[in-house]
């Protein structure tokens, strides 16, 4: 019979008296558990309770006197107490060949369900933008406006001064390997394809992805921590329309104006060493520059702007709503986002380079 409150600050007496009693009775049987003086019972006490009953019988006795309540707590500590639990195991990595072999397959494995995850997140994108497009009045875009200003805006004096000095630092190394030739007025040459075709977009991509994917993916983070995001689903509020569509947009529209300032200023760079130290008039700069570089040169390069744009605001914005609860995983993913956004521009302009080559531009 069980008397009294069974409750956790009363545990430390009774579980004295459970322990005496075991040792007097032993495993003898017990055919009833009556409950009819009890006053109080909390999930402690039932475990205690079940961890009494389980020394003396096997399975439950019957039970006189209970409330629903107080069965319902009792057979749940009972499933507690029963239920089989292993540890995983614990991995460890091994520096034999096999063990490479392993390794490097799972992370094969994962890139492999990287890359579907965010190409399931691109179509539920591409989604989201297709709806604000039919329905202007779905897009938010005050949101739209804020962050082409915080993106597009607040970025172009960090764009502008190292693309200057990018642009000089091409007519550098051009004039030091085309002088021993004697022809570093081709360093005009030089910096206009190397800076319309590749150089401007790619390094325009490279600082937009250190700098804003990595606030896309923290400020989303942030939110989903504070449960901002899961509050927005209570009201009826898709994420993807009122974070990622504003964010993908204005990504996609200032990336490639970011791209031409970035093209204009690494011109202008390497302009001011062809003046400065090989003696090229910016007048002679700029009418070779015409001349034998082709303006299919300067579309090259923006072509890839938007795809780059596209690619950073989507990494970061899934990498922002795969963050738990933790400040950990809020910084693996900010991390892991920037890397990915690194590794996708290089890939996307290697494909670019094959494209192009492939149809003679």
């Amino acid at each position: 019979m069980l008397r009294g409150s069974w409750v956790v600050t009363a545990l430390g007496a009774l579980d004295e008296q459970l322990r005496a009693l075991a040792e007097r009775h032993g495993a003898d049987a017990l055919a009833e558990l009556d409950l009819t003086e009890l006053e109080s019972m909390d999930t402690a006490g039932a475990y205690l309770a079940d961890r009494a009953l389980r020394g003396f019988v096997p399975s439950t006795p019957d039970v006189v006197g209970a409330q629903p309540e107080t069965l319902a707590l009792l057979e749940q500590a009972r499933a507690l107490a029963t239920q089989e639990e292993h540890a995983p195991p614990v991995r460890e990595d091994g520096h034999g060949f096999v063990d490479l072999l392993e390794r490097t397959g799972r992370n094969a494995e994962h890139m492999w369900h990287e890359a579907l995850e965010t190409l399931s997140f691109l179509g539920g994108t591409l989604v989201a933008l297709s709806a604000a497009i039919w329905r202007p009045a779905k897009m938010r875009w005050t949101a739209l406006v804020s962050v082409m200003e915080d993106a597009g805006l607040d970025a172009v004096p960090i764009i502008a001064f190292l693309s200057f000095f990018v642009g000089m630092v091409v007519a550098f190394i051009g004039a030091t390997t085309l002088s021993q030739f004697g022809a570093t007025i081709f360093v005009v040459e030089l910096v206009g394809f190397g800076v319309l075709r590749e150089l401007g977009g790619v390094l325009v991509a490279i600082i937009i992805a250190g700098r804003t994917n990595s606030a896309f993916t923290a400020q989303i983070g942030a939110m989903k921590m504070r449960q901002e995001i899961d509050a927005m689903q209570t009201l009826g509020l898709d994420p993807m329309q009122v974070i990622v569509a504003p964010r993908v947009l204005a990504m996609m529209i200032m990336v490639p104006v970011l791209t031409f300032i970035g093209m204009l200023t690494a011109i202008a760079g390497g302009m001011t060493v062809g003046w400065l130290v090989l003696d090229i008039n910016p007048t002679v700069f700029f009418n070779r520059l015409q001349d034998n570089v082709p303006i299919d040169q300067f579309w090259i390069g923006m072509s890839k702007a938007p795809i780059f744009g596209l690619a950073i605001a989507l990494i970061g914005c899934r990498q922002g709503l795969e963050v738990g609860g933790s400040v950990q995983s809020l910084g693996h993913h900010t991390t892991k986002s920037v890397v990915q956004a690194l590794f996708s521009i290089i890939v996307i302009d290697a494909l670019f380079a094959i494209f192009y080559m492939e149809m003679g531009i």
